[in-house]
């Protein structure tokens, strides 16, 4: 039968290449002990802390910085880098966000989220885990 002829396409992007545990990791930014405690705190007093240890040097101010209208982009460029790290495939990525194929190219192109990952021409991989 014809079909059983046919190859299987391979992927022309493979997004399960990408990590941001390991790239932290390679950087020396991210330990072990301290993944385990980030693991034990909820998300938004994780981020509360960090804008607790960013504000604690500038006496508590971000002058000239709108928290408030910045807020959703921080969270869109790290709600694609997770998507990236997790799925297989852009079009699995894409689901996980619970948006469109053409969606989550044109956010991935806007915030540039795949040159977080690439560290000097090389993508950081989780093959090691």
């Amino acid at each position: 039968m014809s079909w059983n002829n046919k190859k299987a396409k391979p992927l022309k992007y493979k997004s399960k290449k990408y990590s941001i545990i390991n790239k932290l990791k390679s950087e020396d930014k991210l330990s072990e002990q301290t993944l385990n405690n980030v693991n034990n705190l909820a998300l938004e007093d994780l981020i509360a802390i960090k804008l607790e240890l960013t504000t604690r040097y500038i006496c508590g101010k971000l002058y000239g910085l709108p928290l408030w209208r910045v807020t959703r982009h921080t969270v869109t460029d790290a709600l694609l880098k997770t998507a990236l790290s997790i799925s297989k495939t852009k079009k699995e990525g894409a689901r996980f966000l619970g948006i469109n194929y053409t969606e989550f190219n044109k956010l991935l192109k806007k915030y540039n989220t795949v040159s977080f990952f690439e560290n000097g021409g090389e993508t950081v991989s989780t093959e090691d885990e």
